[in-house]
Order: structure tokens, then sequence, then C-alpha cells
């Protein structure tokens, strides 16, 4: 990414000499115990709850590099609130960034414990491979996909963490990484035909079903951002620099779900996508 080694840079040199006041980011202490309850699956207080969305990246980027030695090098990164009525959900106005760490992922058909973190959620997500580093000069949908190599099924399993009564909002989300825990990654669809994979990703219909085959959610691939590109080109757009093999998390396709919900299993279907694939999981006690 420009100017940072995970986000966007914070304040500038001609930004501070206009007299903006520079990034409060949390404090060591708090980046420590927020660590210490994160490893241990405890819910925990809020990062900077009164804090600015700068010191939400400040936060973000100490909170990253405090993680990295339990999760892994970051390898990608993640949009979150990409739909609407998530952003209102959480009273956000735009989507929100964060990162994807290396042993966060899962293969198909991974086992979670139902409780695998402090407060576990799941959803459909998608994964897009970036292919090389002339995603960058993109602007439109259909110049990005020319960049994308490939299509994973992302079934994304996020921790709010923070403990029931503390403040989740766009601030909150942004300062924890947008509650990245873990995620199971289906197998990849290369991108051979980008006109046809750019039009398949807004109209495919992505289907959440329990172990007994209920239907729990269902959504099209327009729902993140008109189409799960533009995730990519909102992160290029607050100053993220790609290279290839990052993996993006586009967000939320449908609402989120509690892993009880499941019954001990999920499965999303990407209808439309080739092969209309599948990506499961399955819940123990």
């Amino acid at each position: 990414m420009l100017n940072s080694k995970w986000g966007p840079i914070v304040a500038t040199g001609a930004m501070l000499a206009a007299g903006v006041v520079r990034a409060e980011c949390a404090d060591d202490a708090a980046i420590a115990g927020y660590v210490a309850d994160y490893l241990s699956k405890t819910p925990t207080a809020a990062l900077i709850p009164d804090g600015s969305m700068e010191d939400a990246r400040c936060t973000q980027d100490k909170l990253v590099a405090a993680m990295v030695p339990h999760l892994g090098p970051v390898i990608g990164y993640k949009a979150g609130l990409t739909s609407k009525p998530a952003q209102e959900r959480f009273g956000a106005s735009e989507p929100v960034a964060g990162v994807l760490y290396r042993d966060m992922m899962l293969d198909n058909g991974a086992e979670v414990p139902v409780n695998f973190g402090a407060r576990s959620l799941f959803e459909a997500d998608l994964i897009l491979v970036v292919g090389d580093a002339a995603i960058n000069d993109a602007k439109t949908p259909e110049e990005a996909i020319a960049h994308i190599s490939a299509v994973h099924p992302f079934i994304e399993l996020p921790d709010i963490v923070y403990a029931a009564g503390e403040p989740i909002n766009a601030v909150t989300l942004t300062a924890n990484g947008v509650a990245a825990r873990m995620g199971v990654l289906g197998a990849a669809l290369p991108v051979d035909d980008e006109a046809a994979m750019l039009a398949a990703l807004a109209a495919m219909t992505v289907t959440v079903r329990d172990a007994e085959g209920a239907v729990l959610a269902e959504a099209p691939g327009a729902a993140v951002l008109g189409n799960p590109v533009n995730a990519v080109l909102w992160l290029m757009s607050k100053g993220y620099e790609l290279k290839a093999g990052d993996l993006i998390s586009v967000g939320s396709i449908g609402p989120l779900l509690a892993p009880p919900q499941a019954k001990g299993a999920a499965s999303v279907t990407y209808a439309g996508l080739p092969g209309d694939p599948v990506v499961t999981v399955t819940f123990t006690e």
C-alpha cells in the first residue's frame, strides 16, 4: 500500500502543516490487551471507541504488527461493509478495510469449533486474486478484471471480538482490522474470459444453506458495490497498492450469520460462476 507497510498514509507533511492533528493511535497497552484477548477468545474492549478514522487506521497498523507473529504474514486485504444493509447496520457511509493473514486460510470442508472466536460469525464472501501490479492503474471494473487471475469461493469466519455493549462501527471495526479470524477457501476459478467472468460476478446468485439444506440467506453478486470487482477499485482508491498474488476479500454477499444457525455445517453455492461451485464448513461442538 502507498506510504505504509499495511495501510494508507495517515497524515502527510502537507496535512500537518495545514493544522490537521496527527492521528492518535491506541496505546501499546491497549494493543497488547486486545491481542491477549483475541488469542484467548475473550470478548474485549473496543479499540479507540471515540477516535476518528485516521486514529483507526493508525491503530490497525499497530495491531497488524502485533498480530503477524501469531497469524503469519499479510497475504492480502479485505473490504468490509460493502453492501448498503451492512453499512446501515454499523452506521457507516462507505466500506472499511482490513488485512488477510496467511494462517487464517483454511481448506474447503474445514472443521472449526462452533465457538471459534470471542464472538463468532460466518458469511458468504469471495476472494479475488491479483494477477499483476498493473491492476493499480485500473479505473473501471473492465480494466481491473484484466489483472485478476482467479476467483475463489470463500466463507469468511469473522470474529467481532468486542464485548457486548462495546461500540461496533466503522471506526472500531477498522481499528481491529475488520474482525479477521479465519476463512474457508474454495478451489480457484481461473479468469480465462474476462468479460464473461465480470458479468458472472455481478449476476451470480450466492446461497447459504445449513446442514439440512435449508436456505439461510441468498443474494446476488451485485449486492457487493454493484460488482465484487468494485471492492478492489475501492481499496485502491483509499491508497492500497496491490501486487501479484494478493488475495482480496470483497466482503459479505448477504447477511452475517451465527454458527449455531448452520445446525452443524454450512455450504455456500455460487450459481452462475463456472461450474456453480460450492464451499463448505463444518462447525463442531
